[in-house]
């Protein structure tokens, strides 16, 4: 996820109340395609979506695939003030999904032999990880990939300077490159030696965004669309750049500063999250990724074993206990035994959750249009529990 923690828990909580009429009137909206997964059907998904609704947002929509199965539903409205329906074929920022696909690319490189998972950032990018004690020739690809290069992460030196409307509408439409975010990290030691922690930090998607232009000659999105987004035929899925509109049809997004302030964020410049949650998509193209990730289609057997080589996320516990991190990738214990494969995303406005069982056949992505909190992070998963434990 793109974890900048843009609102406090306590101000959610208030705000979610504060809303709360104005969602529960709303109606949901159910679309079949084919037959229910087993056990898990168009009433189940409809409380669950209702469930995500109650917690304060104000819309959310779904798609659950299971084979030639295919499930979708929306719940809570599209715009607070003018409400309507949400679409659910509407566009969304995936936020921190786009670290899985930077993953693969990387993976690929590294199966053609271009580079490798064990050498060293200064090999690449020579005097770009250093200060404080950063040390680009301590800290390895793998170690960027898994989170355990111990780096600050700069999303935290920008979230706290969101103090108002007016400050956020100063970040909204600034521009960053990817030295200048490295650069905001650098200025802070690391938080542990390399290899001798878990921490999650944008700045390794970004510094990881550099290798791959370093390695290919070609930028990170160019990558992505030529090696993932072509091949699977994702028509949906774009890195907007400089841009700050986000396709149409897509739902009103908004990030809650206090219990009476909000402030809506669909369209914002996001390349202050470059390589580290700056694609847009939809859910018909994000399904289709994910159970490409479960199938291996996108990897070969030795390249798919390191993604699914995991340690302990421990940034994760409290929120979802026995969370663990791979390569660009997290997997999380199901309720019924055994597990499922995600990477949540966040950016100001919209929160994205998924899931894929291991084999790729089942999939469930989510897409919520309000900066989201604990209570509907809780309701999030549970509906992804309830299909992959219904399914399995």
């Amino acid at each position: 996820m793109f974890d900048a923690r843009w609102v406090s828990r306590r101000w959610f909580k208030a705000a979610a109340a504060a809303v709360m009429v104005v969602v529960t009137v709303s109606v949901g909206h159910v679309a079949w395609g084919g037959d229910a997964p087993h056990g898990y059907g168009q009433a189940q998904l409809q409380r669950d979506l209702d469930a995500i609704r109650d917690t304060g947002v104000s819309g959310v929509f779904a798609e659950v695939r299971s084979g030639q199965r295919r499930l979708s539903g929306t719940s809570g409205v599209a715009d607070f003030d003018a409400g309507g329906a949400v679409d659910p074929d509407g566009y969304f920022r995936m936020g921190s999904n786009t670290k899985t696909f930077v993953a693969v690319v990387v993976l690929q490189l590294v199966r053609e032999r271009r580079m490798s998972l064990d050498d060293p950032v200064e090999r690449w990018l020579p005097g770009v990880v250093t200060g404080n004690g950063n040390d680009g020739q301590a800290i390895t690809v793998r170690q960027l990939l898994q989170h355990t290069s111990g780096l600050h992460n700069y999303a935290e030196d920008l979230s706290q300077r969101i103090t108002s409307v007016a400050e956020y509408q100063k970040l909204r439409f600034e521009s960053f490159a990817p030295d200048q975010l490295v650069g905001i990290a650098m200025a802070h030691a690391p938080k542990f030696a390399p290899g001798q922690g878990f921490s999650y930090s944008n700045t390794n998607y970004v510094l990881l965004g550099m290798i791959i232009e370093r390695v290919s000659g070609r930028p990170w999105n160019v990558e992505v669309h030529n090696r993932i987004v072509r091949p699977l035929g994702l028509r949906h899925t774009i890195a907007p750049g400089d841009s700050a509109d986000l396709p149409d049809p897509h739902a009103s997004a908004y990030l809650f500063l206090d219990a009476q302030t909000r402030v809506e964020t669909a369209d914002a410049a996001v390349n202050w999250s470059d390589a580290a949650g700056a694609l847009v998509t939809n859910a018909d193209d994000l399904s289709r990724f994910w159970s490409a990730i479960g199938r291996g289609t996108l990897l070969r057997r030795a390249e798919q074993d390191e993604m699914r080589r995991t340690v302990p996320a421990t940034t994760f516990e409290e929120d979802q206990p026995g969370t663990r991190y791979g390569l660009g990738i997290q997997w999380t214990p199901l309720s019924c035994g055994g597990g499922y494969w995600f990477h949540d995303g966040d950016v100001p406005g919209f929160s994205t959750k998924n899931g894929v069982s291991a084999d790729g056949r089942t999939t469930v992505v989510i897409s919520i249009s309000t900066s989201a909190d604990t209570p509907t992070h809780d309701a999030a998963w549970k509906l992804i529990d309830n299909v992959m434990c219904r399914r399995l």
